[in-house]
């Protein structure tokens, strides 16, 4: 397998993880949404902080998928 391909098929294995997360994180917040009146309060700010490092995590995933298509568009 040449580097390009190699670095097609990270770029789809990163691309699945991202899909993974932000269907995650759009779960979270319906949880979230409807939960919050009724749910302890550490549950809820248990939900906000893993909402939160979901959203980091995605935008990590999305700069890695960048520089790796511009790897790609360097090869």
């Amino acid at each position: 397998m040449s580097e390009v391909d190699g670095t097609k098929e990270e770029i789809a294995y990163l691309k699945l993880w991202l899909g993974i997360m932000i269907a995650t994180g759009i779960s979270l917040i319906g949880w979230l949404l409807g939960n919050f009146g009724s749910a302890h309060w550490l549950l809820i700010g248990g939900g906000l902080v893993g909402l939160l490092s979901t959203g980091f995590g995605c935008f990590a995933l999305h700069k890695q998928i960048e520089f790796k298509i511009d790897k790609v568009k360097r090869l």
